[in-house]
């Protein structure tokens, strides 16, 4: 399990996030990170990968402190995908996913890495026949899908993920959130997502995780969270939560909230 505790990251002086303490996220749980523009959101996820300091507070995984072990050890174990790959990167698509593969304690543990394993998650994604195409050709939504099976071929125990959908089609946002839960509920992964789309959140999450500049609002069942009240406070708006001729939950709005008079 993934636990937080206590956690503040400052930029300077200005705290991002003051105090920040989450319920233990689980293995095989899909968790959605919410919250408004400018709410901590991709702070908090690059404070867990390592790649900012945390002023006080401690991450703990599978029990470990992350802060005290090896940058190679916590490499292993965290795996964060920004919203974009660097732009001028000239490797094939094959070539950099079979990279990251080999940089996994799966691969080496494994001695190597086979061909087939990096060819079916391509498959998979639907990105198959972009296997020999130069990353730095590929468009932006394309070099997304790449930048995630690139992360998921590592097999990690902390998947954080800033954004993934943001530059995908509606097919393409559906079939990724599909086999994220497929990988994550298969494999014990705990992968924390930054998600916009609030019906994708009531869709294909297990959790989910509120936040507005940088406290908690809110975290549990994705249903118990998104919530009229919690949207009114958190993203300003009048809305509903009802379900479709399905079921399914889906998020309507109505208009923005009433200014506080």
């Amino acid at each position: 399990m993934l636990e937080v505790s206590d956690l503040r990251v400052a930029y300077r002086k200005q705290a991002i996030i003051p105090d920040l303490t989450l319920e233990p996220l689980r293995a095989g749980a899909v968790v959605a990170l919410l919250g408004p523009n400018g709410s901590g959101k991709s702070t908090l996820l690059k404070a867990l990968a390592g790649l900012l300091p945390y002023k006080q507070g401690s991450v703990r995984l599978d029990g470990k402190s992350l802060e005290k072990i090896s940058f190679e050890q916590r490499a292993q174990q965290v795996v964060y995908l920004p919203q974009s790959l660097p732009a001028s990167v000239h490797l094939r698509v094959l070539e950099s996913v079979l990279v990251a593969a080999r940089a996994s304690a799966l691969a080496a543990e494994a001695g190597r890495v086979h061909l087939e394993q990096v060819l079916s998650l391509l498959q998979r994604l639907g990105i198959e026949h972009l296997s020999m195409h130069y990353l730095d050709q590929l468009s932006g939504g394309q070099k997304q899908l790449v930048g995630l099976a690139q992360a998921l071929i590592r097999r990690p125990r902390l998947l954080l993920l800033d954004e993934p959908l943001s530059a995908l089609d509606l097919n393409y946002q559906f079939h990724v959130m599909d086999l994220l839960g497929q990988e994550t509920h298969e494999h014990g992964l705990i992968t924390l997502i930054v998600l916009h789309d609030l019906n994708v959140a009531l869709r294909h999450s297990d959790y989910a995780v509120l936040i507005k500049q940088g406290e908690l609002l809110g975290e549990g069942a994705p249903g118990q969270v998104i919530t009229p009240v919690a949207l009114a406070e958190g993203y300003g708006v009048e809305a509903r939560i009802e379900p479709c001729s399905k079921g399914i939950l889906q998020v309507l709005i109505d208009g923005l909230r009433a200014p506080v008079r």
